[in-house]
């Protein structure tokens, strides 16, 4: 792990999305709750959350964190809403902590573990659901400062 205790703590803050796209018919069952498994976006949204927290038990050499801050939203996007055409959910997931190191993994974790899980819970009726876009959209704080994804 690269050594982190001269730097100094500060708040830094990191934003991450994802998007798993899904046939027309999947969104519905999603959107009207009637998945089989049961409430999809909660617990698509607590299981990101949940991965967040232990993102350094899944990427070698992550440094763990105190997370201050870790939430995960989720949003249906229906026919004619992307440009591409696509339909699906799209994930948006925002950390903070006060540290020494930055909270991009803990970030992209939890977007990439949303998804896992809509993908996991409606499986049954649609295999071909496709995750993509996991990337990372802000962070601040640290020496490095603020950078933001640019289109």
């Amino acid at each position: 792990m690269v050594d982190v205790g001269a730097k100094d703590d500060t708040q830094r803050k990191a934003t991450a999305e994802g998007f798993i796209s899904m046939a027309p018919s999947t969104l519905a069952l999603i959107v009207e709750g009637r998945a089989a498994k049961g409430d999809v976006l909660a617990a698509a949204r607590i299981a990101g959350i949940m991965a967040s927290k232990q993102t350094s038990a899944l990427i070698p050499l992550c440094h763990p964190l105190n997370i201050t801050r870790s939430s995960v939203e989720l949003t249906p996007v229906h026919e004619g809403e992307r440009a591409d055409g696509r339909v699906g959910i799209h994930v948006e997931a925002i950390l903070g902590v006060t540290g020494k190191t930055g909270i991009e993994m803990e970030a992209l974790t939890a977007a990439a573990v949303a998804c896992l899980t809509v993908y996991d819970m409606c499986k049954a009726v649609d295999r071909g659901m496709e995750i993509g876009e996991v990337r990372l959209l802000h962070k601040s704080g640290g020496k490095s400062g603020t950078w933001e994804r640019t289109e």
